[in-house]
């Protein structure tokens, strides 16, 4: 009960607030259930990416993420039978392009070197982020319309964070495999 005289503030975080607690808490998830801490890929010294050509990249991001969910939307392609999606095979393009933004080695006869971006790779997971945000707000509203396309959504969404970090933080594939089985067990 309050004094008389006093009021109750409702401190509500931001989205910018939310998007980070959400990615670093997906890290710290992923160390603790590896036992170890990660670090992101090193890439040796190279120029700063101009901020137009990174807001390209992340665009083009966003463009696969929105293309592919859709198409699973309309398809149900990788729906499961007790619900929810193969993510990873759900998002192949996004992942695809995750990947070259991670490129360090190119074939010999390759017309460009590699040329790793591992910041837009962070700005991915952000865009990500936010979007997982925005669907549990969706969600919380009264009156929800499409709350299992919306709850479809967010599942996946979710999922592929955790597969970009995955990507991001090199992990080998016993690695993945834990984080794997530690996922679906506390599923």
């Amino acid at each position: 009960m309050l004094a008389a005289g006093r009021t109750s503030t409702i401190v509500i975080p931001s989205m910018t607030q939310r998007v980070s607690t959400l990615v670093s808490g997906r890290k710290e998830r992923l160390e603790r259930l590896l036992g170890r801490s990660l670090h992101a890929p090193k890439t040796g010294p190279r120029p700063p990416l101009p901020q137009r050509i990174r807001g390209y990249l992340l665009e083009e991001a966003q463009d696969l993420y929105w293309n592919e969910l859709a198409w699973e939307n309309i398809t149900e392609e990788e729906a499961l039978e007790g619900g929810g999606s193969l993510t990873e095979l759900a998002f192949p393009g996004f992942l695809a392009f995750i990947r070259g933004l991670l490129l360090k080695e190119v074939m010999p006869d390759a017309l460009a070197p590699a040329s790793p971006r591992p910041e837009v790779v962070v700005d991915v997971t952000e865009f990500l982020a936010g979007r997982v945000v925005e669907l549990e707000e969706c969600l919380a509203a009264p009156d929800v319309d499409n709350a299992d396309g919306l709850r479809a959504d967010l599942d996946m969404t979710s999922r592929l964070i955790d597969l970009v970090l995955y990507l991001y933080h090199e992990l080998k594939l016993e690695d993945v495999e834990r984080l794997e089985a530690a996922r679906k067990a506390s599923a």
